[in-house]
C-alpha cells in the first residue's frame, strides 16, 4: 500500500515522502496514529498545500527573528552583582537574570532561548549569544559590574 508520510519515520522515510509498505501495518498503525495517509490523489494534492503553508509560516517566523535580531545585535545590558573581597562574585549571573534584564529594556526572551554553557560568576564583559529560532542567533553583551 502506498501513503505518504506525515511525520518522520526512522525506518519508512521523512515527513512528505510516498512510501510502499504492507498494507496491514498503515492500516492498523500509521493511518490510526496519525503518522501517515492513504496515497491518494486528493491527499496528495491536500499534503502539498500543508506544505507550502508550513513553509511560508516558517519563512514568516524567521524574518520575525532576524528583525528581533537585530534590534538585540545592538543591546548591551548591565548586572550590578554584590563582590567581595579580590573582586570575587556574590552568586552568579544566569540565564533567568539576563532575561529579567532585558524584559527591562521591552525584549519578551525565554530565558531557554539563551544559552549560557555556566552562569557567569566574573566582572567583565560577555557575549551571550540568543537562540531566536533554530536558523537565527543575536548576540548581546552583558556588562558585569559591582553594585
Amino acid at each position: 500500500m502506498k501513503i505518504i508520510l506525515k511525520k518522520d519515520m526512522e525506518k519508512l522515510g521523512k515527513a512528505g515522502e510516498i512510501v510502499e509498505t504492507t498494507t496491514g501495518y498503515a492500516r492498523n498503525y500509521l493511518i490510526p496514529k496519525g503518522f501517515a495517509v492513504a496515497a491518494s490523489a486528493a491527499n496528495m494534492k491536500i499534503y502539498e498545500q500543508e506544505r507550502l503553508a508550513e513553509q511560508r509560516k516558517t519563512q514568516k517566523e524567521i524574518q520575525e527573528a532576524e528583525a528581533v535580531a537585530a534590534q538585540l545585535d545592538k543591546i548591551s545590558i548591565t548586572a550590578n552583582v554584590q563582590v567581595g573581597e579580590e573582586d570575587r562574585v556574590f552568586g552568579a549571573v544566569t540565564n533567568q537574570h539576563i532575561a529579567d534584564l532585558l524584559k527591562e529594556k521591552g525584549f519578551d526572551i525565554d530565558r531557554k532561548k539563551i544559552i549560557l554553557e555556566e552562569p557567569l560568576k566574573a566582572l567583565g564583559i560577555f557575549e551571550v549569544p540568543i537562540k531566536l529560532h533554530s536558523e537565527v542567533e543575536a548576540r548581546i553583551k552583558v556588562w558585569i559590574v559591582r553594585e
